[in-house]
């Protein structure tokens, strides 16, 4: 199962963080290191993932306030907490927040690894097919590939730049539901700033004249909250 498996770990430590990275890819994982929540967020969105192995305690985004990110991204990914705190109160807390395990420090790397298995033997059994095509999302007339940055809709066929594909991508994994402008700026530059913000209003236009041709697909602007995609076929 590990051989194909990708896992975003966000560690401070630099040390634990190596260790726990050097150990999962001699069982076979690929790992990829983030160093705080903000840079977590910004990984996790460019690429996809398996699971995530959220620290808690970090600078700038916590590992509770990451996970909540994360889900509402993608609600299914598998999140497991590391933390230094075994107070009751706290592992109440990372599983009420959609964490699937909480791990106390220290912990062996074979308790680790055996976590990782039972979860992702649970959460990927039967998902096979579905995962397969989770790059392509159907669009009412419109069909885009997250992979490629490929959208096609009638009489239209443009590959987007990264930034276009990113807005794009959130929008489209969660049709009719808004997705907040911070999280948009956090995942898409890293960053919510005014300046970024001002530069997601643009991106916005663009992809509304890509659409402009469909009177069944919209994005809608909720004011002062964030952006909806939405699609009379949803």
């Amino acid at each position: 199962m590990a051989s194909k498996v990708k896992i975003l770990l966000v560690e401070d430590d630099p040390s634990l963080g190596f260790v726990i990275q050097d150990s999962l890819k001699e069982e076979g994982y690929t790992v990829h290191l983030a160093r705080d929540g903000k840079e977590g967020l910004s990984q996790f969105h460019a690429q996809e993932y398996d699971l995530c192995l959220l620290d808690v305690m970090m600078p700038k985004k916590d590992g509770f306030e990451l996970a909540e990110d994360i889900r509402k991204v993608n609600s299914e990914i598998p999140i497991i907490f590391l933390s230094a705190k075994s107070m009751v109160e706290d592992k109440i807390k990372g599983l009420k927040s959609g964490a699937d395990d909480y791990i106390t420090k220290p912990f062996s790397q074979e308790e680790l690894t055996l976590r990782i298995d039972a979860i992702l033997k649970r959460t990927r059994a039967g998902g096979k097919d579905e995962e397969s095509n989770s790059h392509i999302h159907q669009l009412s007339n419109y069909t885009f590939n997250t992979n490629t940055y490929e959208l096609k809709g009638p009489e239209f066929e443009r590959i987007l730049t990264k930034k276009e594909a990113g807005i794009l991508k959130l929008l489209a994994e969660n049709v009719n539901k808004v997705i907040e402008r911070e999280l948009i700026a956090n995942l898409v530059w890293g960053d919510d700033s005014y300046f970024v913000g001002r530069s997601l209003d643009v991106f916005i236009t663009r992809l509304r004249k890509y659409f402009s041709k469909d009177p069944s697909i919209a994005i809608t602007n909720i004011h002062g909250i964030g952006f909806k995609l939405e699609t009379t076929d949803a």
